[in-house]
């Protein structure tokens, strides 16, 4: 059984200035890179989009920011999940599909990591999905907390990942996680 690779809100709605300034540039092409290999070898792929209800998000349908990223859209026969909340398990039929599969081991990335990658990696891991998380195939923006203190991008990322590792997920890099699917 092959691993199924995981998406998560690969739109144009990430482009909107709004979330500020973010790390991890290469990200896009990192789940580029994760995207290709699963598709050369034929194995699962599950893109999530985020269909928020809320009138001022920039994910809401009907709107720019609701279509896929180019770099990562998915083709045609590529299995998409819409979401209203933010972890993909909630409100879909995630679990059933991946279920349907024989419950394979998961390599989740995507968007924002602290916000729908987080919260579909922890549900995945209470759910008993194995999930290893390439942490350079995600990014995070900056983030203020309740105190008013800026938390830098790359601290967040880096916080978050520390959070999910070993309980949640085994936080990898897309390398290694190509080096398994060639070797």
């Amino acid at each position: 059984m092959n691993d199924v690779l995981i998406l998560i809100d690969q739109q144009k709605a990430m482009e909107d200035p709004g979330w500020g300034p973010r790390n991890n540039p290469d990200a896009e092409s990192n789940i580029a890179r994760l995207l290709a290999a699963w598709r050369d070898r034929g194995w699962p792929i599950v893109h999530v989009k985020h269909d928020s209800t809320r009138a001022d998000s920039p994910f809401r349908p009907g709107q720019p920011g609701n279509d896929f990223r180019p770099l990562t859209a998915p083709r045609p026969g590529e299995d998409i999940v819409a979401k209203k909340v933010h972890s993909a398990f909630i409100g879909t039929d995630l679990v059933a599909r991946l279920e349907s599969l024989g419950k394979p081991a998961l390599v989740i990335c995507g968007v924002l990591l602290a916000n729908s990658v987080e919260a579909t990696v922890r549900v995945a891991a209470n759910l008993g999905f194995a999930v290893r998380l390439p942490g350079d195939a995600c990014w995070s923006c900056d983030k203020r907390d309740l105190t008013g203190r800026l938390w830098p991008a790359e601290d967040v990322h880096q916080l978050t990942l520390a959070l999910l590792d070993g309980e949640y997920a085994e936080v990898t890099n897309v390398d290694e996680i190509l080096r398994g699917v060639v070797g």
